[in-house]
């Protein structure tokens, strides 16, 4: 068993874990090597404290490369590695304080023979994972901005709170960063507050995974089933990563069979609609398309100057107005762009000794905007229908709906789904005040018209007519 070791050789360790969270990601560091795997330095020796044969071997095969990478970048020279089974390690579970654990102990509840305490665990700080203190808190339903981009699926994990088991399982899906995690996170936090003596249990579908033929591996499947069949609150995040695990996917089907059954709340994530997974099989697909789904898009405007003015107050940072509306437009495609850009902002002023102005915006964002690309806006795609056509933008955004409005109307409608990431309502709202619904009816018009199912103009010229404004827009 690992000795304990002095402080200079902690701080080597410690180095040594952040070093490991940079390198395979955090994530996967924490789930591996969070509290089921003890580092140490001893001479020119890594040893890897860990509770099992499997464990071993496992780390041995995916992360040897990375430990001794990991050792040589902090100690400066090569290192052997070792590994060394010590069953104890299993049970290597710090318990916080009374008085620190009480609410968060009632939110998650392990059984007493759980060996191997989740991710999920450290997630929603538990007191029997010993949830380090330098972990961000849950993310809250009272931070998370609403906008017409999401107040479906912010309303729908609302009720899943209050009612626990009335929308169940409840899907949230849409493409990265447009804020499922947070909502995922919120509903596990809320539940702990309303539902005090509820079980909940927070797990990514990796992590979900690995528990899972973990528990194969050392027979410990009961416990898991137990864990994961006992909940009263069961989160799984990233859905999309258990395409073709054919046998985690069986696992997780009678789980949610059995959750159903007995009314309890399921939420799932996913970057795209159930239709669409196509890896996880018409069983799993059907019951997830029974349940409730809801979309997020990528934020409009106000979702993103809200998301601005609320990092800024977290940040600490004096932000005027025209910094924050200047920030909000600059990064359209999620959330973790604008939150990136404060985080810039913020340090090159406190490096530089000058307030947040709009210049100084411009200047430190300049190459933040570049990556991320400016795209098309809906602003440009106006422009270049109402050029194809000689047409006002006036006239565009009338409520004329004659056929020399309508056609061209329904083809800015369809540029605007096809090349921007603006959200049905931004989108009828931008082309005359009108409805998602007249979107995607602009839409399916477009695309039989391109099939030559609809009278009036034939698919040819209606693709010709595409190329056009698309050789306008520079993107065709």
């Amino acid at each position: 068993m690992v000795q304990d070791v002095t402080c200079e050789a902690e701080d080597v360790v410690s180095a040594m874990r952040t070093g490991l969270a940079e390198r395979v990601g955090a994530a996967r560091a924490d789930l591996w090597f969070g509290r089921r795997a003890r580092l140490a330095i001893e001479a020119d020796v890594l040893v890897v404290e860990v509770p099992n044969e499997f464990y071993r071997d496992w780390l041995r095969r995916n992360f040897r490369e990375d430990l001794l990478a990991v050792s040589r970048s902090v100690l400066g020279c090569a290192t052997q590695l070792e590994f060394r089974i010590d069953p104890s390690a299993a049970d290597n579970i710090e318990i916080a304080a009374p008085e620190a654990a009480a609410p968060a102990a009632s939110l998650l509840r392990q059984p007493l023979d759980e060996q191997l305490p989740s991710q999920s665990g450290q997630r929603v700080q538990a007191a029997v994972a010993g949830a380090p203190s330098r972990r961000r808190p849950l993310a809250e339903l009272a931070d998370f901005v609403v906008g017409p981009s999401n107040r479906l699926a912010y309303a729908a994990a609302e009720m899943a709170v209050r009612n626990l088991g009335c929308h169940t399982p409840l899907l949230i899906h849409g493409p990265t960063g447009v804020g499922k995690t947070h909502l995922l996170e919120a509903v596990c936090s809320a539940a702990a507050r309303t539902q005090p003596r509820h079980c909940a249990v927070y797990q990514t579908a990796e992590q979900f995974t690995s528990e899972f033929l973990e528990s194969l591996r050392q027979s410990g499947l009961p416990s898991f089933r137990r864990k994961y069949r006992g909940v009263d609150v069961l989160v799984l995040d990233d859905v999309q990563f258990l395409a073709g695990k054919r046998a985690t996917l069986v696992e997780l089907l009678h789980t949610l069979d059995t959750l159903v059954r007995g009314g309890r709340q399921v939420v799932l994530a996913a970057d795209r609609p159930a239709a669409e997974l196509h890896g996880l099989g018409p069983e799993l697909t059907a019951r997830l398309s029974g349940g409730m789904a809801c979309g997020i898009a990528a934020p409009e405007f106000d979702v993103r100057l809200g998301i601005v003015r609320q990092t800024a107050n977290r940040l600490q940072m004096e932000l005027a107005e025209d910094v924050a509306h200047s920030v909000a437009a600059r990064f359209s495609q999620h959330a973790r762009q604008l939150i990136g850009a404060l985080h810039r902002l913020k340090a090159v002023a406190m490096v530089e000794g000058r307030p947040v102005t709009a210049t100084l915006a411009d200047e430190a964002l300049a190459d933040l905007t570049t990556s991320a690309g400016r795209g098309l806006q809906l602003a440009d795609i106006e422009q270049a229908i109402c050029e194809e056509f000689r047409l006002t933008t006036e006239a565009l955004r009338s409520q004329n709906k004659s056929k020399a409005l309508v056609e061209p109307r329904a083809l800015a409608m369809w540029l605007a789904r096809k090349h921007t990431r603006s959200a049905l309502s931004e989108i009828g709202s931008y082309f005359g005040r009108r409805s998602h619904a007249t979107v995607l009816a602009a839409h399916k018009r477009v695309e039989s018209q391109m099939a030559g199912q609809a009278s009036g103009r034939d698919a040819d010229a209606m693709e010709q007519t595409i190329r056009r404004v698309e050789r306008r827009l520079r993107v065709g």
